[in-house]
């Protein structure tokens, strides 16, 4: 009777093992959601000291997870960030990684190691959704044709991006290699140098515009709006800036909703909020106070909490690793004035640290940094360990228990116990900084940080006391800035730099 009644349950006992066992696969190597936004600051975010703008959904992240301090952008601007962080290499080692053009070919070489192709080889479905820029194809492409490679050429299998930066040319979506919504009887031309087209620019007709803009914004416009570099064709498929919110965050939604029961996934979600032009659509104007600086951040914030209310619909919060962080610092800009610009200093961009974006101090590059996984990260909690964007391939590579392929991330470090909050963790002991150039470039050797000046003289700050980096003690401790100085020259130098 009993080996009977064994049998006739032993397909169920499987099945429950199974299940039992693809549950404790998901809650070792969780789905991973990275939202790196764009010039949000140290001092933007309520968690981190804002007292201006309102980020209920950001706190949240903060609350249930854990709040880092000291985290950093390995560059003070966006693309060498973002180079770093896909492939766990400084920017500064390969010529050519400044700010990139609206039409730069790829930057990442196909075949390097990215946090992408990592995962997926550990059997990740893989997706970004929003900004890119780090160049696409081989030669300046051809936005009328398939445009390869880019990301699906470097780990993902899915994308929906931003090519550079709103306000740059080309102003339109690319969906995994093809302009979305392209209509071929008007194609499009982009130039970042001579002249193309006879449409007027935004310095030749400010009366077109809708936010007033410098020269240096002053080219092309589009949707009322004039950009660096010139743009032709393509109406059809060309954004609207109000909207990108929209559309990113859908984006993003529809892909956490595609995937597969069993199969984690990554998506690596890259808003536009809040880089300039600041745009907010409608609904979000005037909700801060503090303009449209301010209400971007609210879009912004609105943005993570669409993503976590599709995690909690799902039933894949417990499962997801959601972190969020930015590129680079804050910074007040006057590049565009949207009519509320006197308001945007109301919510200091940085808080107490020193300097903006582009700048090596730390108002530059350390930025927010948030990490939820509800069971395995603390809530709550808050971590001084020394980390940075680049650090990201190691990591995950270790949470999927997936080995990085010779010679990939060789500056990143596995920073997954601070991650996880283990007692103790202290990160990494050293990390190079850079603004949107080789050099001069920033050394930080515990809390001590050494900054090159572009004379060849150097700064050097003990953070542990002065993070405001008010006192300058390089005359005072002379020895430690000939070390300091020493260990940047033999980082340098594994480069050739």
């Amino acid at each position: 009777m009993l080996r009977r009644i064994m049998k006739q349950i032993r397909p169920f006992l499987l099945l429950v093992s199974l299940l039992l066992a693809a549950r404790c696969m998901a809650a070792d190597r969780p789905n991973v959601i990275y939202i790196l936004s764009d010039d949000v600051g140290y001092g933007d975010i309520g968690c981190y000291g804002a007292n201006q703008v309102k980020t209920p959904n950001l706190d949240r992240l903060a609350r249930e997870g854990l709040r880092f301090t000291d985290a950093h952008a390995t560059a003070s601007v966006c693309t060498p960030t973002r180079f770093a962080f896909m492939t766990g290499r400084y920017a500064w080692r390969q010529p050519g990684t400044g700010i990139a053009a609206g039409n730069a070919t790829l930057l990442i070489p196909v075949g390097t190691p990215t946090v992408a192709s990592v995962l997926k080889a550990a059997g990740y479905r893989t997706g970004i959704v929003g900004k890119w820029h780090l160049g696409l194809g081989e030669t300046p492409p051809d936005f009328n044709r398939e445009i390869k490679p880019g990301p699906n050429e470097l780990g993902f299998d899915y994308s929906f991006i931003i090519p550079a930066t709103g306000d740059r040319t080309p102003c339109v979506f690319v969906e995994d290699r093809f302009v979305v919504g392209l209509d071929p009887k008007d194609p499009i031309a982009v130039s970042y140098g001579q002249r193309i087209g006879s449409d007027p620019t935004g310095v030749e007709r400010p009366d077109l515009l809708k936010i007033k803009a410098g020269p240096g914004h002053g080219q092309a416009i589009i949707n009322g709006i004039s950009r660096i570099g010139y743009m032709t064709g393509g109406q059809k498929a060309r954004w609207v800036d109000e909207d990108i919110a929209d559309t990113l965050t859908k984006k993003a939604v529809a892909f956490i909703e595609r995937q597969k029961a069993g199969q984690p996934f990554f998506l690596y979600l890259a808003p536009h909020d809040i880089h300039e032009p600041m745009v907010p659509h409608p609904r979000f104007r005037g909700t801060s106070g503090c303009g449209w600086r301010g209400d971007v951040i609210h879009q912004l914030d609105w943005s993570v909490g669409e993503v976590l209310a599709a995690l909690d619909r799902l039933g894949l919060a417990q499962d997801t690793l959601v972190i969020f962080t930015s590129d680079n610092g804050g910074a007040i800009k006057n590049t565009y004035d949207d009519g509320t610009n006197d308001l945007h200093a109301k919510q200091p961009p940085n808080g107490v640290l020193r300097g903006f974006k582009g700048a090596l101090y730390e108002g530059g590059n350390r930025v927010p940094f948030l990490a939820r996984w509800p069971g395995r990260i603390p809530a709550g909690g808050e971590s001084a360990a020394l980390m940075a964007h680049l650090d990201t391939l190691p990591m995950l590579a270790a949470l999927a228990g997936q080995k990085i392929p010779a010679g990939g991330s060789p500056d990143g470090v596995n920073v997954l116990a601070a991650l996880l909050g283990e007692k103790g963790a202290k990160g990494r002991e050293t990390l190079v900084l850079q603004n949107n150039h080789q050099a001069p470039l920033a050394l930080r050797v515990g809390t001590w940080k050494l900054i090159q000046r572009p004379n060849g003289s150097s700064e050097l700050y003990d953070l542990a006391s002065d993070l405001k980096e008010e006192h300058d003690l390089a005359a005072r401790e002379t020895e430690r800035v000939k070390t300091m100085t020493a260990q940047l020259a033999a980082e340098r130098a594994k480069s050739g730099g």
